[in-house]
């Protein structure tokens, strides 16, 4: 999946690992991992054995996330619960260094994966869930159009805590409002020379 800031790939241990290990290595106190049921990891040999363990089946199918500004690895989010049966998919194991963050890469990433889903797949339903206190995960879903739906309490049990669960969804009927909104916004005319956008993007998708 290619845009005009990034490239999403499959996830390659080999390919991949080290330029991860180093994005994420600028997370120095490893906040980035808090709401993740695996990491920090202590070296890049671990790392890339808990991918080659974790990330190389069909569900969840991971992709790294390559920044075209210098070619390498910068994040990692991933499709899983995939039921093409009765067209629901989610988008999870969302990681993204600090070298990804608030960046145009990182709304593209998403908006990418988005449009394989809806465009391409098919797809009727589009999931995200988080930690119901993962304040930046929910602000983000909600950034990128998603709308809450509820939340599932004691949904699972991580790092030694309960985790309320908050669910988040597009569907189909919503996606053509949702990308006409991130193609105007991801058009070249709204990024000055530097890089930074003029109109920024705003909850549920909007400009």
């Amino acid at each position: 999946m290619t845009g005009r800031f990034c490239t999403l790939e499959p996830l390659d241990p080999a390919r991949h690992a080290a330029d991860l290990f180093a994005a994420n290595a600028r997370d120095g106190e490893g906040r980035n991992w808090t709401y993740l049921p695996y990491g920090p990891f202590a070296d890049l040999g671990d790392y890339r054995a808990w991918m080659e363990r974790t990330c190389l089946g069909d569900d969840p199918l991971f992709h790294a996330i390559i920044d075209h500004a210098t070619d390498k690895a910068v994040g990692v989010a991933s499709y899983l619960r995939i039921e093409p049966a009765v067209g629901v998919i989610e988008v999870g194991h969302i990681n993204y260094s600090p070298l990804l963050q608030r960046t145009p890469a990182a709304t593209e990433a998403m908006v990418l994966m988005m449009a394989r889903v809806f465009d391409e797949l098919g797809y009727r339903r589009y999931e995200w869930k988080c930690d119901a206190l993962n304040a930046p995960s929910r602000r983000a879903a909600a950034r990128l159009g998603f709308r809450y739906e509820g939340l599932f309490r004691q949904a699972t049990l991580y790092k030694g805590r309960n985790r309320d669960t908050a669910w988040f969804s597009i569907i189909d009927s919503e996606w053509p409002a949702i990308r006409a909104a991130f193609q105007a916004w991801l058009d070249a005319a709204n990024f000055d020379a530097d890089g930074r956008q003029r109109t920024a993007l705003a909850a549920g998708g909007q400009p």
